[in-house]
């Protein structure tokens, strides 16, 4: 099967440091890649891929820092790049938001969109409303809440290569906090828990421009406790030392979290999550398995104290099980099929060749 794959500019295709959808665009395609299919990327062109790569800008946008004033018409740009060459594919499986639909719409092209962020803005429902024409996968059901008259086509979790991170039997002593550091994601309230419950806390996490003030104002001072330690972002290497060697990942949301990829990660490295039940987490989350859900800080910092209880070894079955790369690519070809039989897309052919590659490899194995 030919298959596009749309990735947003700012980070590379795996991303270099942080992006969580780049990074599941880069699992995704190479697994599609490995599958046999003939896979054609637009992305950044300092990407790295066994597919065909079409750059739509040189290097990732927020590499370019300062240099780049409007990174919406490079993506634009990309959404034109694709337009024209829609008729070689099979499927374009977007990952930018909504920016391709009306040139999706108009030019009838077999199209899948995953949306990979908060869908709780008011100004997206009249737009939803007048493109309900389109293809949409969500991360997870509660992602779909806001616009759930949407036309919802699945719902795909996330999924990681299970080489990826090697699960640890032992863990250190400290717990962990990995992301960004923005209001949403209280690293605050991390702070609070390990505190509460005399456990060190690392924190490997990005400061974006847009929240600087708030970490300059409400974070920073925070980070002179004697049991916090400020490591800064780190790259996919360093996830696994720092998160195989944590006794928990502490993930106190307080927005509704579409998916939250450094769960799964923390689960892959054998490491339980503590989290505040909110969004896609009791979706991700086996209560009393692979980690603990709370309601306040008093709640987790309790449930720091229940660790032993669970199993890491259970931990990482249960990932392997539920987000492998395998399993997430298997959901998405299943995707790809009732789509190519939509009336009005490329109707049997489409359908026909992804059957005869999936044979074709069959027979090979």
């Amino acid at each position: 099967m030919k298959i596009a794959q749309v990735a947003p500019l700012m980070e590379s295709v795996p991303p270099k440091l942080y992006g969580g959808t780049e990074r599941i665009v880069s699992y995704l395609t190479e697994e599609l890649v490995r599958r046999g299919h003939r896979v054609t990327l637009f992305a950044s062109g300092d990407s790295v891929t066994r597919a065909q790569l079409r750059p739509a800008c040189a290097r990732a946008l927020r590499l370019e820092g300062s240099r780049i004033v409007d990174p919406l018409a490079l993506h634009l740009r990309m959404v034109e790049m694709v337009a024209q060459a829609a008729d070689e594919f099979d499927l374009v499986h977007f990952h930018i938001d909504y920016l391709h639909f009306p040139i999706t719409r108009r030019q009838h092209i077999p199209a899948l969109t995953t949306l990979h962020g908060r869908l709780d803005i008011p100004e997206l429902v009249p737009l939803y409303r007048d493109f309900q024409d389109m293809n949409l996968v969500s991360i997870s059901n509660s992602q779909r809440a806001p616009l759930a008259w949407a036309r919802w086509v699945a719902t795909v979790y996330h999924g990681l290569p299970e080489n990826l991170f090697p699960a640890r039997e032992t863990p250190g002593k400290y717990l962990a906090f990995l992301g960004r550091i923005s209001k949403e994601k209280r690293v605050d309230r991390a702070i609070e828990i390990a505190r509460l419950a005399g456990m060190p806390l690392k924190i490997a996490a990005k400061v974006d421009p847009v929240d600087q003030e708030y970490f300059d104002c409400e974070i920073r001072r925070l980070l002179d406790d004697p049991l916090v330690e400020f490591i800064g972002e780190i790259n996919e290497e360093q996830k696994a030392e720092f998160l195989g060697n944590a006794r928990a990942l502490l993930f106190p949301i307080d927005w509704p979290e579409p998916f939250g990829l450094v769960m799964i990660e923390a689960m892959a490295c054998g490491t339980p999550v503590i989290a505040f039940g909110m969004g896609s987490v009791p979706e991700i989350i086996d209560e009393g398995v692979t980690g603990f859900m709370v309601n306040n800080v008093e709640e987790a910092a309790g449930a720091v104290n229940n660790l032993d209880q669970l199993d890491r070894g259970v931990c990482r079955k249960v990932f392997e099980q539920r987000f492998s790369v395998r399993r997430m690519v298997s959901d998405y070809l299943d995707v790809y099929r009732r789509i190519c039989d939509q009336p009005g897309t490329n109707g049997a052919g489409p359908r026909a060749r992804l059957v005869r590659t999936e044979q074709q490899l069959s027979h090979a194995g």
